[in-house]
């Protein structure tokens, strides 16, 4: 018989599966599509070209996550970058990473003041970055939860106590201020407020002056790669080889995998969630449910409404979605020839993330234009060109390049659909880069275009959404998905939540996947509560 049936083959459900089964439980993951991953997958998307067709870059996977599942003997491997960004800009370029001097070598030429403030700012953040890696990988205090909830605040709380003072402020001011708010106290060059601007519209369809915007920033930069905080790479073999270890280290575990099996339905009896119905119309019970998917996914389409309570529907309906992401992957004949840093042949810029967004005042129009026009007149645009770090992704002497687009509406303005404007909104995404890289549109061979409805249909994520929900403080640690539902329990017995709508949110992390299991585990041994407790 089987004991836990999970609901999407993502990182964070696959992550969960292995828990589960290496304590013993015999567990069944049921994956919607033909591939392992969810929206961490490789895929060819023309003749010879494969790339990471959704998410595509990596630093937040936690290392406790790693090691347990022993990734490194399944074949994960990860190249870091030398230099973090690259930033074109209209007569000028900014590179940020490559260690503290260079970086203070590069703010130089924009702002002195800048470079020297550069050391203070790296140490603020870290010391933040440091109370959220920790807390990442601990289940949230659930409101209403009694004594225990009350020792877990108590216990998660006394990390930010023990903070000198300056740090509880940052830690504040990352929460709840605006990105330019948090920058301006930092910065005066428009450039550099830019470099540390964009993380905290990635993925979060605002602006870079909506309150607690600043905190999406921080989110950008709790992770590490190869032991070193902070830092930003590429997983050799495309995103998709994360998950296909994740996938060989549950099957040596016990996990069975099940492809082409889209759940329809969510079984539920007297308040108790006891099975799914797949579409075609077979029926599967287990005594636990975890559900990999999104919470608008979950409440919303998965499970009638009179199975819940009216006030969770009622909140639940007020959840927000919707990234204002557009994703394209290109395969290119040769590689971009920047205006402000010429050259075809392969230079470290190739080798970073590639910003299109010059200043925090961009970053805003982007924003208002998407509201009024449904796509930004001048996006927000990340490059990435893995090609040039893992030559296996294309033909020799061709590249591919990774364009992650900002400010794009979920639903489009006046009853347009993202089917019938897809092609000219990519036209455009290109023409902006080509600004930048005039031998760019000439150099396109074929491109792959999700659009976000396109990310709805083909990964499950609602509205787009690349996190499951918004990354706003209504939306996070306790009260995500909703207040009283932190701790990746939901309200029908037997069914919990392990991806990305959950503490810590979005991301390629495993963390939510990791908590989850543990919280069930708790719940199935005596005192395993208490045990968590202890050892957070």
């Amino acid at each position: 018989m089987t004991d836990a049936l999970i609901i999407g083959g993502g990182h964070n459900g696959l992550v969960c599966a292995f828990y589960l089964a290496r304590a013993g439980l015999k567990v069944r993951v049921l994956e919607r599509r033909g591939i392992i991953g969810g929206a961490c997958v490789t895929e060819e998307f023309a003749p010879g070209y494969r790339n990471s067709t959704a998410s595509y870059t990596v630093s937040l996977l936690r290392p406790k996550v790693i090691a347990d599942m022993r990734l490194h003997d399944h074949g994960f491997r990860i190249i870091e970058r030398t230099i973090s960004n690259f930033f074109p800009l209209e007569n000028d370029y900014l590179k940020l990473g490559g260690g503290t001097q260079r970086t203070q070598a590069e703010f130089a030429r924009f702002s002195t003041k800048d470079a020297e403030t550069f050391p203070a700012y790296e140490a603020a953040l870290e010391g933040v970055a440091e109370v959220l890696r920790d807390i990442s990988l601990k289940t949230p205090p659930n409101a209403g939860g009694g004594v225990r909830a009350l020792l877990n605040a108590a216990m998660q709380g006394r990390r930010v106590a023990g903070l000198p003072l300056d740090a509880q402020r940052d830690v504040l001011d990352l929460f709840v201020k605006s990105a330019r708010d948090f920058l301006d106290g930092w910065y005066e060059s428009d450039a550099v407020k830019a470099a540390f601007g964009f993380d905290a519209v990635v993925g979060n369809y605002a602006s870079p002056d909506t309150p607690g915007s600043a905190y999406v920033l921080l989110h950008h930069v709790f992770g590490e790669v190869n032991g070193k905080k902070g830092m930003w790479g590429h997983s050799v073999g495309g995103m998709g080889a994360i998950t296909a270890a994740m996938a060989k280290a549950c099957t040596l575990a016990g996990v069975e995998i099940s492809l082409d099996s889209p759940v329809e339905k969510l079984l539920v009896d007297g308040g108790k969630a006891v099975g799914v119905r797949l579409e075609g119309g077979q029926e599967l019970f287990a005594p636990l449910i975890v559900a990999n998917v999104g919470p608008a996914l979950l409440y919303r389409q998965l499970i009638d409404s009179s199975d819940l309570p009216a006030e969770f529907n009622r909140r639940m309906s007020t959840y927000r979605t919707g990234s204002g992401t557009f994703r394209m992957n290109v395969a290119l004949s040769e590689l971009p020839d920047f205006s402000v840093l010429p050259g075809k042949d392969k230079a470290e810029h190739h080798t970073a993330g590639i910003i299109i967004a010059p200043s925090l005042d961009y970053m805003d129009r982007a924003f208002t234009d998407a509201k009024i026009h449904g796509w930004s007149q001048k996006p927000i645009i990340e490059m990435k060109l893995p090609s040039t770090v893992d030559a296996s992704l294309a033909p020799p002497n061709a590249h591919i390049a990774s364009l992650f687009c900002q400010q794009f509406a979920p639903d489009l303005p006046n009853g347009q659909s993202w089917d019938d404007v897809r092609e000219k909104v990519a036209d455009h995404i290109i023409d902006s880069v080509t600004a930048h890289a005039p031998n760019f549109r000439a150099s396109v061979i074929a491109r792959q275009i999700h659009s976000p409805l396109d990310l709805e249909r083909k990964f499950g994520l609602v509205g787009g959404d690349i996190f499951h929900g918004r990354m706003s403080l209504d939306q996070l640690w306790a009260a995500r998905p909703i207040l009283g539902y932190g701790d990746y329990r939901t309200p029908l017995a037997g069914l919990y939540m392990c991806g990305s709508g959950t503490h810590p949110g979005g991301g390629v992390t495993g963390a939510p996947g990791h908590n989850a299991a543990h919280e069930i585990l708790a719940d199935r041994q005596p005192l395993g509560h208490l045990r968590r407790l202890l050892s957070a």
